[in-house]
């Protein structure tokens, strides 16, 4: 359903980013997952104020990383629909009595997939609120054993670019430097190249990958500047 999720206003500090997204992930999951977020973001910020850098790595850690963290499976879906304010819009949106369907393709239940490889979705009827009410509760259940959407490849996928990119930006902070922040920060900028899903998510995912392996040879071959002299590093690829 178009729309039925609006984007809040972008918080007009870093402090008040990081501190909302701490919010969120904190209802997405719990306080453990939002600490998590959080402390990967103060070690940043402490790495650059080490070298007396403005936060840009810092600001793309604290988006990136929570975009990563905050992938939007059934649970999260589920969530969003039943946490009351797509309920408001609807009652501020439709006067009188109406009926709510949702098109929906279940990983368990079989179907037709479509030529761009993404399963054809089935009309569901209005008992579907009472189903993403109880996945709300079961959100706990994420990424464990008893995660019956957790075995997809689309699932493991998120929970590995998790993983790796937590591991990639704590190998880069001990060897942070002036000459090598920017590729750092081109870097921490990567899962914004991560859009869709299914098939269109995979084929991101493969050209965020090989332009990691670019710049992560970058980073790495980026000596620091003799006192009194320029670097001469080449700019992060495009």
């Amino acid at each position: 359903m178009a729309g039925a999720f609006p984007q809040p206003k972008e918080p007009s500090t870093l402090e008040e980013l990081v501190a909302r997204r701490v919010d969120y992930l904190t209802g997405y999951q719990n306080a453990a997952y939002a600490s998590r977020y959080r402390a990967l973001v103060e070690r940043v910020e402490k790495a650059e104020a080490a070298l007396g850098r403005k936060r840009d790595l810092t600001n793309a850690v604290a988006r990136y990383w929570f975009k990563l963290l905050a992938y939007k499976d059934e649970y999260e879906v589920a969530r969003l629909y039943t946490n009351g304010e797509f309920e408001k819009q609807i009652r501020d949106t439709f006067d009188g009595d109406f009926r709510m369907t949702f098109h929906l393709a279940p990983p368990f239940f079989a179907g037709e997939t479509l030529p761009n490889g993404r399963p054809k979705k089935r009309e569901f009827g209005p008992w579907t609120f009472r189903m993403f009410k109880l996945l709300t509760r079961m959100k706990g259940l994420r990424g464990t054993a008893l995660d019956i959407f957790g075995y997809s490849g689309e699932r493991r996928m998120e929970r590995q670019l998790i993983a790796d990119y937590e591991s990639m930006i704590n190998d880069l902070l001990p060897k942070l430097n002036d000459d090598n922040h920017r590729f750092a920060v081109a870097l921490a900028k990567l899962p914004d190249e991560i859009r869709g899903f299914g098939p269109v998510k995979e084929t991101s995912v493969k050209k965020a990958e090989a332009a990691k392996a670019d710049l992560v040879a970058q980073f790495s071959s980026t000596k620091p500047a003799k006192p009194g002299k320029k670097a001469k590093a080449a700019e992060p690829a495009e």
